[in-house]
């Protein structure tokens, strides 16, 4: 793309481009502020939002039943994604949830096609916001904020747009192959013309597609990251598959965690990846090139232990984030955006994966509470502070 293009892009979306990655286009692990995801940010950016280092976890000691994820119509089973409804409109009051089914009445993996309701209380009850061959093998499900939905299916290798009230509005293809969950990045606050943006991981290539939404979005899918770690295939696929934003005055992280590398990567400015391939993960998720580094880049945030075959992932309102692994132990990791463990929670001791999706809700530390799903019992739980 031109550069004049590529410029006129960016001021059409409001985007704030600023320094940080090395110019040459290639990060190492070892670069300065490699494992820090301010890594584009001002030095006035950091500084308003300081470290928090106060374990969230360690004070999630009451676990509650939110309710049975399985369907009431068809019988669905095997939670994954949960979603938190921002308003009320369609089928969703405000603070509503939304659960994936990924696995049929029989237990059969990869064969659910419904998303579950569920008020946020304990001891309810499901109810079918949407059952659609579409969305086969349900792995993730982003609420926009328009209330509008996007759901992934891992079988039957779509993204699908529902309304509020869970009528099927479009589905996109390629180039995705093999949907591994997706997640919502909402305009920048600071901007009154940008896009909002939908990710979506890739189990087989190890891509990030993206796809531009709202008044000034190109509503066409587009691969911007190449490179990911894959590993297996169907329910067994680990790869770039939890995705979660942090919106700041002056800089937007998008952190994935990927299961094959074993790893949490945050990437910067993702709503300026505008281009095929902007950045590209090298093996073992340690290093990066992009191709505008001034613009957007990516970092590592942590590899290797604790991290192990992590599939989900949620940011805290103090800014960390907790990972969980669960192809391994169903353990919960707590941990910084520079990478320092906090600590780590097992949520389910069978050996069996169970935990596949996780949501954070609250406005500070006193009262942060999280969800979970846990695909053994087919409940979505909340750990809370008692």
């Amino acid at each position: 793309m031109p550069i004049n293009t590529r410029a006129a892009l960016l001021a059409a979306a409001a985007v704030l481009a600023v320094s940080g990655c090395n110019a040459g286009g290639t990060v190492p692990s070892s670069a300065p502020g490699a494992n820090s995801p301010s890594a584009v940010s001002s030095q006035a950016d950091r500084a308003e939002s300081p470290a928090d280092t106060t374990s969230i976890l360690k004070l999630l000691t009451k676990d509650v039943l939110i309710g049975s994820t399985v369907d009431p119509t068809n019988g669905d089973t095997g939670p994954r994604a949960i979603s938190i409804a921002p308003g009320s409109s369609g089928k969703m009051k405000k603070g509503d949830l939304l659960v994936c089914n990924f696995d049929d009445a029989s237990g059969t993996v990869g064969n659910g096609t419904t998303i579950e309701l569920l008020p946020n209380a304990p001891s309810s009850s499901p109810s079918t916001f949407v059952q659609s061959s579409k969305i086969e093998g349900c792995d993730g499900d982003a609420i926009a904020s328009d209330d509008e939905v996007y759901a992934t299916g891992l079988t039957s290798k779509l993204m699908v747009l529902l309304s509020p009230t869970g009528a099927v509005k479009k589905s996109y293809g390629s180039p995705l192959t093999d949907p591994l969950g997706n997640g919502a990045a909402p305009p920048p606050p600071q901007s009154s013309y940008a896009s909002e943006y939908i990710f979506v991981g890739n189990a087989d290539t190890g891509a990030i597609d993206s796809i531009s939404i709202g008044q000034y979005g190109t509503k066409k899918l587009l691969e911007v990251v190449k490179g990911f770690g894959v590993k297996g295939s169907g329910w067994r696929a680990l790869g770039p598959s939890a995705f979660v934003y942090q919106s700041k005055k002056k800089a937007q992280v998008l952190y994935v965690a990927d299961g094959a590398c074993n790893a949490v990567v945050a990437i910067q400015n993702p709503d300026s990846l505008l281009e095929k391939d902007e950045i590209t993960v090298q093996p073992g998720c340690k290093s990066f090139t992009c191709l505008h580094p001034k613009v957007t880049c990516a970092t590592l945030v942590k590899a290797g232990p604790p991290l192990k075959s992590p599939v989900a992932e949620t940011l805290l309102p103090n800014g960390n984030l907790i990972v969980a692994n669960t192809k391994d132990g169903n353990t919960l990791v707590e941990m910084t955006p520079t990478g320092q463990v906090l600590d780590t929670k097992v949520v389910d001791t069978s050996k069996t994966a169970a935990v596949f999706g996780l949501m954070a809700t609250g406005t500070s530390d006193s009262n942060t509470a999280l969800y979970y799903t846990d695909a053994n019992s087919n409940t979505l739980q909340e750990l809370e502070q008692p």
